[in-house]
């Protein structure tokens, strides 16, 4: 992998353009499941600022289990439909969450965590699991980027 590029005066799509250069380049030189999302939990907490935990949650079963992270230690099991991850397992939907503490059923891993965003990763048609990232600050996570998150999701996807 090739060093990681940030520039502290670059606005936030430029970082995160990087970002999804970053979680391609991974992706392309690498081949171990494990390896590879535990960088790119690496590289998407690096380029999200604001972000109090980045990771994933990996469908075994009919429930989703603690991944490869960045952050505080974490829920092991997350049961489908619960909190934002499971409903976004569930839904097979992208669920951005301005406020966790007004979202029913929020499941509290980290009470700094004030907003997140989960997208699923599907393959053949199936869950594989979710990529979810936390804020301490209230409505973080907009439209650019859930863009450049979803990126980075459809590069996982096309190489799992």
């Amino acid at each position: 992998m090739e060093d990681i590029k940030v520039s502290l005066d670059a606005n936030r799509e430029e970082n995160y353009k990087f970002m999804v250069w970053g979680v391609r380049d991974q992706l392309e030189t690498e081949t171990d499941l494990i390896a590879n999302l535990s960088n790119i939990s690496a590289l998407i907490k690096f380029y999200m600022d604001d972000c109090n935990w980045a990771g994933f949650y990996i469908m075994r079963e009919d429930e989703l289990v603690l991944g490869p992270f960045q952050g505080l230690p974490a829920c092991y099991r997350i049961k489908l439909g619960s909190g934002v991850c499971g409903t976004a397992a569930q839904d097979k939907k992208v669920l951005r969450v301005q406020d966790v503490h007004e979202f029913p059923g929020h499941i509290a891993c980290d009470s700094a965590s004030n907003s997140e965003i989960v997208l699923p990763i599907i393959k053949d048609g199936k869950v594989f699991g979710v990529l979810d990232l936390d804020s301490p600050n209230v409505g973080r996570f907009g439209e650019l980027e859930e863009k450049y998150l979803r990126e980075a999701v459809a590069i996982i996807e096309a190489h799992i």
